[in-house]
């Protein structure tokens, strides 16, 4: 499936046109999990709707299997769509719910009866085909929707946001599970959401979209470990920005100079003197310390503020003028790694994990 230069801009009465997609180009390969990730209003659900038929894009491409679906209705194209409110039938049983689709196309009842069961085998809700939506947990109605798209046996699914409604502990159950899924099915998910997590623990890769273009596309890791832009390694998770000036190029690297003093990085070989620049670092890779390791990148701070979250410590540093969070696991914290409020501490940037951003 691919998307080829997108756009798509809303109009109301009176007022100006609103771009929501702005020249969108993404391939998907067959058989991979997929996702759009970015807060809301950044243009992934109104992508999804293109894609899904339901919306007209105002210039630009949608193929499906080699199909142009330009101008193809939602019921014609090989797509189904898991809906963030699952959008089933209240009068109807699940099975029929299921079985609505294959009726509408005349499938044979033997036919209909045995994929049915099997998508809801499929899916773990095979004892519950009798009930009617307002009897089923949150959970088994998110199943059930799922069976429904997937009995039809379309090339792609769509899914918008289909967990946000979900407690905590049943969403995570249910990622690692339709995570196993798509494994199982071998079949294109394109997933939506504005939950990183989400994202992170189910997708082979990710398109992070902003103001209704995308950001950066990449696998998971990728994305994480190596933003590209300010935007993305504060969506992606929080991180540490650095603001400074290249003071030295090295053959691995570069010396950056920055309120903190300077600091050296074993990215961007390829930048000039002088040339400003934004260091990352994830929190989880800044070292605590009550002494200086002698590594280089040390800097000295005073602990503002802890936040316990159960499996972690979260500190809220000040160096200097600038503001740095670290994470701690509570694992790794012995009784000399036990910082208070107030405290003074020494902080170690690991040349490897600052990351140069391309957005100033």
């Amino acid at each position: 499936m691919s998307v080829s230069g997108v756009s798509k801009s809303f109009r109301t009465p009176g007022s100006a046109a609103t771009l929501v997609l702005d020249d969108v180009h993404l391939d998907i390969r067959r058989g991979e999990f997929f996702s759009l990730l970015g807060p809301s209003g950044c243009g992934k659900t109104t992508l999804l709707r293109i894609l899904a038929g339901f919306e007209a894009a105002d210039a630009g491409a949608v193929m499906i299997g080699g199909q142009d679906m330009t101008g193809v209705p939602a019921h014609r194209r090989p797509v189904n769509t898991v809906f963030q409110n699952y959008a089933l039938f209240p009068h109807l049983t699940v099975f029929d719910n299921v079985a609505f689709g294959l009726r509408q196309k005349r499938v044979p009842a033997t036919q209909v009866r045995e994929r049915v069961h099997r998508a809801l085998d499929t899916v773990r809700i095979q004892d519950l085909g009798s009930r009617r939506p307002d009897q089923l947990s949150g959970g088994q109605r998110q199943r059930a929707a799922l069976a429904r798209a997937i009995v039809n046996e379309p090339e792609v699914l769509l899914l918008d946001e289909p967990l946000s409604a979900l407690d905590l502990k049943l969403r995570k159950e249910l990622q690692v599970e339709l995570s196993h899924l798509q494994e199982t099915l071998g079949m294109t998910f394109l997933f939506v959401t504005h939950d990183q997590e989400e994202a992170l623990v189910m997708s082979d890769r990710i398109a992070v979209m902003n103001r209704g273009r995308v950001e950066q596309l990449g696998r998971a890791e990728d994305l994480y470990e190596r933003p590209r832009t300010a935007f993305v390694a504060n969506f992606l998770g929080s991180s540490n920005l650095i603001p400074g000036t290249v003071r030295e190029v090295l053959p691995d690297g570069a010396v950056v100079q920055t309120a903190l003093g300077p600091l050296t990085t074993l990215h961007g070989a390829h930048l000039s003197l002088g040339q400003a620049v934004v260091l990352s670092i994830r929190p989880e890779k800044v070292r605590l310390g009550r002494e200086a390791r002698g590594w280089g990148n040390d800097l000295a701070a005073r602990v503002d503020d802890i936040v316990y979250t159960g499996a972690e410590n979260q500190y809220l540093l000040h160096a200097g003028d600038q503001r740095l969070i670290a994470f701690q696991l509570n694992a790794d914290i012995g009784a000399d790694e036990d910082f208070g409020y107030g405290e003074p501490v020494t902080l170690h940037l690991p040349p490897a994990s600052l990351v140069l951003l391309e957005d100033e």
